[in-house]
């Protein structure tokens, strides 16, 4: 598979000619209109088996082999050219497809007032393919140990017969947000965990989840060490029912981080007693925060070394934003919240705007900036093909279990025929 970023005075037809491939397959693939302008700096996948190398000035094939992991010697074989044969910048490389890595694979589908939209349903169905669980978003555990339920039928319907088993997220969620005062309640009462554990096992066997997903955030600080015993708890009951447990955890850097969304959150012990873990690596960048990329590389790759020493890697999925946010100008603290938007919707934008896609090295994210019809600036980062394979790279060379998206219904074509073309889904 190739990326191919968009250069001034591109377009579809030569560089379907670059690459021996029609124009309607980029198109299908990018699900772009064929008859569109291009976008300056639009990451492209071009859907080849392999893919092709450019010889750029200094390169040798020994640099280039040891770049994409095959011998030099090998390389020129498959080229038919001799290994010793000085390479010409701008010469055409083929480069075959490494092995794909075995991972597992998650989405969230998140309900809207107890109801899934038509787009996150169609979502499912596209996607669960290359998903290991499907996770219908959420069931709101109460103070007093009850489950809010509802109808996960569109979810179960869309994935039957993909092989992704049903995730089941219960949070702390009330009124729409995290909420200390249920966490408090449940976490300091043995007999209201009871009465909570067993809804949750009647419920599981009630709607067929295979897995059962704590996401419970905001917790007081001092609940920590209850929240440990809970989970203890949970996985005797939930393993004694058939059922693996799974949690989610804020992105943290050290044991010592503080705070409201970290304190409570016990790496050691959520590495111990669940079976896998989902870290929530973005939101760096966020709706009501200053501009900046969701999930920066830099910052991910930190949050997860540092899981690695507490929590076996083959227990860790690394979280993945789904979308991007467009963010007006001056950013004000306490302001406009930015708008969310999909890698699709975004290009959109740029194109609207004739803004040209810049691409952060550090960051490994795109971003552009725009003037909107009341010539107010807006900037928008967002993901593409160039930022989710960074992060596909850090999944492979951390070996971690795999990827967790948050959340089915933004559009980015160009994520999973990557994550197909790299990695062998494994399924329950």
């Amino acid at each position: 598979m190739q990326i191919h970023v968009v250069q001034s005075g591109q377009t579809l037809y030569g560089i379907a000619r670059t690459y021996g491939i029609s124009i309607a397959d980029i198109a299908s693939a990018n699900q772009i209109d064929p008859l569109r302008t291009l976008v300056i700096g639009q990451a492209l996948v071009i859907p080849i088996t392999g893919m092709y190398y450019f010889v750029q000035p200094g390169d040798s094939l020994y640099m280039i082999g040891k770049r994409f992991g095959i011998s030099y010697t090998r390389l020129a074989q498959i080229n038919a050219i001799h290994p010793s044969r000085p390479l010409q910048v701008g010469f055409r490389l083929y480069i075959p497809p490494a092995p794909k890595t075995p991972v597992e694979s998650n989405a969230y589908a998140e309900a809207i007032n107890s109801r899934f939209t038509n787009v996150v349903t169609s979502s499912v169905m596209e996607y669960s393919p290359l998903l290991t669980y499907v996770a219908p978003f959420s069931f709101e555990a109460r103070p007093d140990g009850s489950l809010v339920t509802f109808d996960v039928s569109p979810v179960k319907t869309a994935s039957a017969g993909s092989g992704a088993v049903l995730m089941m997220a219960v949070t702390n969620l009330e009124n729409g947000r995290f909420s200390d005062t249920v966490g408090e309640a449940i976490l300091n009462n043995v007999s209201i965990q009871d009465v909570l554990l067993d809804n949750i096992i009647e419920t599981a066997g009630e709607y067929g989840f295979q897995d059962i997903h704590f996401d419970f955030e905001f917790l007081r600080p001092e609940d920590r060490e209850n929240y440990n015993a809970f989970l203890r708890k949970a996985a005797k009951r939930l393993h004694a029912a058939n059922l693996l447990m799974s949690t989610a955890l804020a992105p943290k850097t050290s044991a010592s981080q503080t705070g409201k969304w970290y304190t409570a959150h016990d790496y050691k012990v959520h590495g111990e007693v669940a079976d896998f873990v989902v870290i929530m690596t973005y939101e760096w960048g966020y709706s009501a925060g200053p501009p900046m990329a969701v999930s920066p590389i830099g910052p991910v790759r930190e949050v997860l070394e540092y899981a690695k020493t507490e929590i076996p890697a083959n227990k860790i999925m690394m979280g993945q934003n789904l979308y991007g946010y467009d963010w007006t100008l001056p950013f004000v603290k306490g302001g406009a919240y930015a708008r969310a938007v999909s890698p699709q919707t975004a290009i959109s934008i740029a194109r609207g705007n004739n803004a040209i896609i810049e691409y952060d090295d550090t960051a490994q994210a795109p971003f552009f900036y725009y003037r909107d019809a009341s010539s107010k600036q807006h900037v928008v980062w967002f993901e593409d093909a160039r930022s989710i394979n960074a992060k596909f790279d850090l999944l492979k060379e951390l070996e971690l279990r795999g990827i967790s998206y948050w959340k089915l219904g933004w559009a980015f074509p160009q994520n999973w025929l990557l994550l197909e073309d790299r990695f062998q889904i494994t399924k329950k």
